[in-house]
């Protein structure tokens, strides 16, 4: 049975002990170290078609890492893209909905499938457009967000409203919905006008509103604005 932990305190592994015979799958680039008795391939995961959406909903390759212990028992190290926390996440029971860039690797199991969402959500998500993506199966995947990681439950009249860019991943069973305001008030403008000036004003980008019984989880920092930043100071 393949066993997921994540080692080290800051910027941490993925440390993947796997039996003769288990099989896990990856993002592309996210293998550190492998031992011999593992063997490496890259595939297509579910056809073309699947590929294609997966590319365009979530930002990942066409081709994702499939590790196999096929000579015996043996470990391997995963790594995300983006500096920060990761999540184990079990699914089953429970079946999550991820945000962009934020899979890192699941057991075999599991399966990644490609959801639709609403006009609205679609046109100002950051999650996929007009789809995103959902666990499937029974096992274990594992998410990454940049920065520290943290988890929030939502249950009925304790409507969380949450940073786009700070939303890992969320309960599939959720009710949520875009907005590019936290408040009902903007100063008596009205309408999307109205909230676009409280949007600027106030420092925010697009929010989600989460209401139902569930788990949301997120992370510290928010990569537009860091990248925002980096360009900011950096030479021209």
């Amino acid at each position: 049975m393949t066993v997921f932990t994540i080692t080290g305190d800051v910027d941490p592994f993925l440390h993947v002990a796997m039996q003769k015979g288990d099989k896990i799958y990856c993002e592309s680039g996210a293998m550190v170290m492998m031992e011999a008795n593992l063997e490496l391939k890259g595939r297509m995961t579910g056809g073309l078609g699947s590929a294609l959406m997966r590319r365009f909903t979530n930002g990942e390759s066409l081709f994702q890492q499939h590790i196999e212990a096929t000579r015996g028992d043996g470990d391997c190290l995963l790594s995300p893209a983006l500096p920060g926390g990761m999540e184990i996440i079990d699914v089953g029971a429970r079946q999550y909905l991820l945000n962009d860039g934020a899979f890192v690797a699941a057991t075999s199991g599991t399966e990644m499938k490609v959801r639709t969402q609403s006009v609205g959500n679609a046109l100002f998500a950051q999650s996929g457009g007009f789809f995103v993506m959902e666990t499937s199966g029974t096992g274990q995947v594992v998410v990454s967000g940049f920065g520290s990681m943290f988890s929030l439950d939502v249950e009925p009249g304790k409507d969380l409203t949450i940073d786009n860019a700070h939303v890992v991943c969320w309960d599939s069973t959720l009710h949520y919905e875009i907005s590019v305001t936290t408040s009902s008030s903007c100063g008596g403008l009205g309408g999307m006008f109205g909230n676009l000036v409280n949007s600027v004003t106030s420092g925010e980008g697009m929010v989600l509103r989460f209401s139902g019984r569930g788990k949301v989880h997120i992370c510290s920092r928010n990569p537009s604005s860091f990248a925002a930043l980096v360009r900011k100071y950096a030479p021209a």
